[in-house]
């Protein structure tokens, strides 16, 4: 039984395992899902190319997944939705060559994913954005950020990526507060458990599935439980050594490989 507005429902869909930015990560990805505990929906929220050497064989697994998608600024880039104007060199160089590689059928699915908010009727209380419900290519990156979307928008919780930062804010009165999930390692999977109020207002980044940039290199993603309303936190080790390989072996620019290696 959950609780949304006061009012008791079943929702079909209790456990939700969220994504975002998969960034081509092929190897990030499947690591992400061994780990993942069982699930009743999943949730992409947006960057699923872009970076990474994989782009074909992660949208494919990416659409085997789920139903639930929201566009980010590298699907829009890489697609010709928007121009590369906003993007450093890198960025730019690893969206000409992805588009490239790109099937036309991929191409035309990443033209055709939503823009955030999105909404899922089984699921009250909830929406998902890549940037933030305000602006969908805006980066909450400290608690200042989040106070002008925590406070317009009433949805009580917001799952958003973006700036690939594992981790939320709250909104308690007018005060936005930051919350990040410990870690004990660098090497092992580890989960940390946040348990939410339903008094409160909350965005939640489950991290970057294949481009961590919090110091951390390992796989990130969130288990959301709408009956419990505990958002659970994952990192998780991957095959960071193959992922670098296949980004030289496509003549990539070699930052986007060094840089998995450090989580920046």
């Amino acid at each position: 039984m959950a609780w949304v507005d006061g009012k008791s429902y079943n929702p079909p869909f209790v456990r939700i395992l969220v994504l975002s930015d998969i960034h081509s990560n092929l190897e990030a990805l499947d690591s992400c899902l061994a780990a993942a505990p069982a699930h009743d929906l999943v949730v992409n929220l947006g960057d699923t190319v872009g970076y990474g050497g994989n782009p074909n064989e992660v949208i494919a697994k990416a659409q085997a997944l789920g139903r639930v998608f929201v566009r980010g600024n590298h699907d829009k880039a890489v697609s010709g939705l928007m121009n590369l104007e906003e993007f450093n060199p890198v960025a730019g160089l690893a969206t000409l060559w992805t588009r490239d590689q790109l099937t036309p059928e991929n191409l035309q699915w990443l033209r055709a994913l939503p823009q955030g908010p999105i909404h899922v009727d089984e699921l009250p209380g909830l929406q998902f954005v890549h940037g933030s419900s305000l602006d969908e290519d805006e980066y909450m990156v400290s608690a200042r950020d989040a106070i002008a979307p925590l406070i317009t928008n009433p949805v009580p919780i917001t799952f958003f990526g973006h700036t690939h930062l594992q981790g939320g804010f709250v909104l308690s009165g007018e005060i936005s507060e930051a919350y990040r999930p410990g870690y004990r390692t660098v090497g092992q999977p580890e989960s940390s458990d946040w348990p939410l109020r339903k008094d409160r207002r909350y965005l939640i980044n489950p991290g970057s599935v294949g481009q961590p940039r919090d110091g951390d290199w390992r796989a990130a993603f969130a288990m959301f439980d709408s009956d419990t309303w505990i958002v659970s936190f994952y990192r998780v080790p991957y095959n960071l050594r193959v992922a670098q390989e296949k980004i030289l072996a496509a003549n990539l620019p070699q930052r986007l490989a060094t840089r998995l290696a450090t989580g920046r």
